[in-house]
């Protein structure tokens, strides 16, 4: 996968509230994780007793405290975001700079969501995207670190991102990674905005648990929204009205449901969390089922098919 050389980035759902601007990593170099995270243990706890992307509406709330040194917005500020906004002009800078790469990802994501929404008589509303470094406070979910992942905060409807995240995803979980991998994470969280819209979201109990649980309905339909996203990639225009992204092989479709695997609930239990498999907390569903449900988005490309919650649906 690539993005078109020549392709304009928009820049303006971004919010960077990283220590510095714009510029990034540039690919495949060290992305260094910012101060107040807690490590590996502090992101397989997480996994483990809360929902990613703020599964069951609730994201962080409840007292989700940290220490000091959050970065974020106060009333009334606004975030810095000239230099992305600069660093981030077109299709090359998203085939060498990681915050770049988001953001075209981002562009896409928007472009096909925009879309999918019209095209069933429905006003799409685009989530707000934050770039942070460390720690941060999001505008309704409380707090979090980088140990935290990817997440999206239903209550401000904002996407939440420590780009150190796909290093751990690599050197931690053994994900193969690249930017289709790594597009899959992103497009999750999507896939929880189209539920926070569409108020699939508000169906899930905060704290529901189990394999065939709310949350682990809703994690698994965000799975498939990905998946379905990824089937358009190719197609999806940009303002210009040529695709943004091209070049995507099985072998980043492998990469991405590879990705999906390291973060099954199984997996991170028996690999990373202590050995024993404890299906009563299971909150994101297991591998086979993560692989599945992207799969079936990929393989349709229709939101239809990802009905998680349908009566007697196989969740696999």
């Amino acid at each position: 996968m690539r993005f078109d050389e020549n392709a304009d980035l928009d820049t303006s759902q971004i919010d960077d509230l990283r220590g510095r601007g714009g510029g990034g990593a540039p690919l495949g170099g060290r992305v260094a994780i910012g101060g107040g995270g807690l490590g590996v243990l502090g992101l397989i706890l997480y996994f483990l007793l809360t929902q990613l992307g703020g599964g069951g509406g609730g994201g962080f709330g409840g007292g989700y405290a940290l220490p000091g040194g959050l970065s974020g917005l106060s009333p009334g500020e606004t975030a810095d975001s000239s230099q992305i906004a600069e660093s981030c002009r077109a299709g090359s800078d998203a085939n060498s700079q990681l915050d770049c790469e988001v953001v075209a990802v981002v562009n896409s994501l928007d472009g096909f969501w925009s879309d999918t929404f019209a095209r069933s008589g429905q006003t799409y509303q685009p989530p707000r995207t934050n770039f942070f470094s460390g720690s941060v406070r999001t505008g309704g979910c409380g707090g979090a670190t980088s140990a935290t992942g990817p997440f999206y905060c239903p209550a401000d409807g904002e996407v939440y991102i420590d780009l150190s995240f796909f290093q751990e995803l690599e050197s931690r979980f053994g994900a193969e990674g690249g930017p289709f991998a790594r597009a899959y994470v992103i497009a999750h969280e999507y896939g929880h905005h189209i539920q926070n819209l569409l108020g699939t979201s508000s169906r899930v109990r905060p704290g529901d648990t189990g394999p065939t649980s709310g949350a682990v309905r809703l994690e698994l339909q965000a799975d498939c929204y990905a998946g379905v996203w990824a089937n358009h990639a190719e197609t999806t225009p940009t303002s210009s009205g040529e695709p943004l992204i091209v070049g995507v092989t099985q072998q980043d479709v492998a990469a991405a449901l590879d990705t999906a695997a390291r973060i099954g609930d199984d997996y991170i239990q028996s690999e990373l969390g202590g050995g024993r498999v404890d299906e009563s907390q299971f909150t994101h569903g297991t591998s086979a089922q993560r692989e599945k449900w992207y799969s079936t988005g990929y393989r349709t490309g229709d939101p239809a098919a990802c009905d998680t919650f349908a009566r007697g649906v196989d969740l696999g």
